[in-house]
């Protein structure tokens, strides 16, 4: 077993974002079971985002330790990338004026493109949520069973790196905005021919009840599809409000019995965070409907490019 140094301690005004790589799960428990310990010790708050598996392992390995310490599965709470920042920022502010220390792993094998995608934009933005706030985030990577392009991502997404034994600076590390324009890949074309639906000022009614007609004809139960029908419905009116008064929808079924909703208009997001943090209710805007958005979906797709904003929006069927 390689023994994992700890992220050097944070001063008060300090973040600290560093990768843990690792190869199996006897690496996965001594790094991160080090990390939580070190924190117990110094009487820190700790949170562990992580899958469900290795979160068992985590709680077996260490023991009595585990008690009383805030657990939530990965797979659920970042089912949708989208979501997981706004939950790591909500345990710091239920901590204020101590440095909790985070363990998230939003990446494991098996994630779709998308997801790995969005996640990895979410990755790149904790630098930015986080500036100056004293905490530590640490995020393990498994290095046998993700792709190299991950990795290389998790390089540039971390300003250090523990690997081998060694907690080191990374030099391909860059700032949130390169990371974000480059997870803006063109988006695949379904592969089936999608409902089409122009829409403009005065037709966001016909917007709900297109999607409300079409989704009916989708294996999900009636929550589900209310859901995506609020979606759908809180994009258009970005569309309206935000993106030039007017935008298209497109409407498909996946393999697999889920439905997405494609929508694009002419609006830039002039914020990352945008519907990645909780609105405060006195805010006149602070991105409601993105956020709204974000917790209704499985899935958000954003891409922003010079000609626009484009959002998928993914409901599954299980």
């Amino acid at each position: 077993m390689i023994a994992t140094p700890l992220p050097t301690a944070a001063e008060p005004s300090d973040f600290v974002h560093p990768a843990l790589f690792y190869r199996d799960l006897e690496e996965y428990t001594a790094g991160v079971g080090a990390f939580v310990r070190e924190a117990l010790a110094a009487q820190e708050p700790v949170f562990l985002a992580v899958p469900g598996p290795h979160l068992n392992a985590l709680r077996q390995s260490l023991g009595s330790d585990a008690d009383g310490i805030d657990c939530v599965d990965m797979r659920e709470l970042g089912r949708n990338p989208g979501r997981i920042l706004a939950a790591l920022q909500g345990f710091a502010d239920r901590n204020p004026g101590r440095a909790p220390r985070i363990v998230g792993e939003p990446i494991w094998p098996g994630r779709t493109e998308g997801e790995i995608l969005e996640a990895t934009r979410h990755e790149a933005l904790i630098n930015t949520a986080f500036a100056g706030r004293p905490a530590t985030i640490l995020c393990p990577y498994d290095l046998s069973g993700l792709s190299s392009q991950v990795v290389a991502d998790a390089r540039r997404t971390h300003p250090t790196v523990i690997e081998d034994g060694r907690d080191t600076a990374s030099p391909f590390y860059t700032d949130a905005d390169t990371v974000c324009s480059d997870c803006d890949l063109p988006f695949p074309e379904p592969s089936q021919d999608p409902l089409l639906l122009e829409y403009a000022g005065g037709g966001l009614a016909q917007v709900r009840e297109h999607a409300e007609n079409w989704v009916r004809g989708a294996d999900l139960d009636p929550a589900r599809r209310g859901d995506f029908v609020l979606a759908v419905s809180e994009a258009a009116a970005n569309s309206l409000a935000h993106g030039g008064g007017k935008g298209t929808l497109r409407l498909w079924s996946t393999a697999t019995g889920g439905v997405v909703a494609e929508i694009q208009d002419s609006g830039r997001l002039s914020n990352a965070l945008a519907g990645r943090r909780r609105p405060s209710l006195t805010s006149g805007n602070g991105g409601r409907g993105l956020w709204m958005i974000h917790q209704l979906c499985d899935l958000v797709e954003i891409r922003a490019l010079e000609s626009g904003l484009t959002l998928r929006l993914h409901v599954s069927a299980v």
